[in-house]
């Protein structure tokens, strides 16, 4: 079973599939194998070009529409109030639905018009076209800025795993309400060969990225999203979560103690990290 983050903001399944790089008849079937194991919270965007395959994998599920959570994102050069209506159009046509779960900004984009954003944002969500929105890869600065002009997001998703700390966003968050999603939460599978993770999933008879997973899931507030195309991994995946229980304060400590400075999504158009 997987379990449910609750807060006055936003009820959301802590353990979903990531979408980036599924696309076609393999995102598909990544799709369709997941909601066959139980996972209903499915994360997407516009920019990954998979949301038709995505559509496709709801539609074949028979998995009806109120028991999921479907999440895509506007891309940062879209952000005039008409193109993130266009892409939130596109969204759900391609998806098959009437609506969205959570409706991101995928990124921040330099010179962007945070209180148009704000107000289109609000309005998709008053017309009934998404249940709540939020931001990704804002960093603190940003989600300071974006509070005193009134906005309210229900969440936040940015990279955070084991080897890079998210304590300032988590410390804004938490009191507010606000998920805060982790993407990436596997360093794209680069966690797997981290002796500490290794030493840890020796003692549990798992794995380093289920070690790292169960890091995450225990954390309040945090929902985790890996990738994973085969049916294996999936299942693997929500192995994490009766293992998030039995880490001991040992364990925790141990990967708490690890550097948190190894940042795997670097695009020339990140914003400032240390923004505040």
């Amino acid at each position: 079973m997987i379990p449910v983050l609750k807060t006055d903001r936003i009820t959301i399944p802590k353990l979903g599939l990531g979408t980036w790089k599924l696309a076609g008849a393999e995102g598909q079937a990544a799709v369709e194998s997941a909601l066959s194991l139980g996972y209903r919270h499915i994360d997407t965007a516009d920019r990954y070009a998979n949301e038709e395959a995505v559509g496709a994998a709801l539609a074949a599920s028979g998995v009806a529409r109120q028991e999921l959570f479907v999440t895509s994102k506007v891309w940062w050069d879209n952000l005039a109030p008409e193109a993130i209506r266009r892409s939130l159009e596109g969204s759900l046509r391609k998806l098959g639905t009437d609506y969205l779960d959570l409706f991101l900004v995928h990124w921040p984009a330099p010179g962007m018009d945070l209180p148009a954003i704000l107000r289109t944002l609000q309005a998709v969500q008053a017309e009934g076209r998404v249940r709540h929105w939020g931001v990704s890869n804002f960093p603190p600065g940003l989600m300071r800025q974006l509070e005193e002009l009134g906005g309210a997001p229900a969440c936040l998703q940015v990279e955070y795993h084991a080897l890079l700390s998210q304590a300032r966003l988590l410390d804004w968050c938490r009191p507010r309400g606000i998920a805060l999603t982790a993407y990436s939460p596997l360093g794209q599978g680069a966690l797997a060969e981290q002796p500490v993770l290794q030493g840890i999933a020796a003692r549990h008879g798992a794995t380093p990225l289920q070690v790292a997973l169960a890091w995450l899931l225990r954390q309040e507030n945090v929902v985790v999203i890996p990738k994973a195309a085969r049916p294996a991994s999936q299942r693997a995946n929500l192995e994490a979560i009766p293992l998030a229980a039995a880490l001991t304060p040992e364990d925790v400590a141990a990967i708490d103690a690890l550097p948190k400075d190894w940042r795997r999504v670097t695009p020339d158009f990140s914003p400032n990290w240390n923004f505040l």
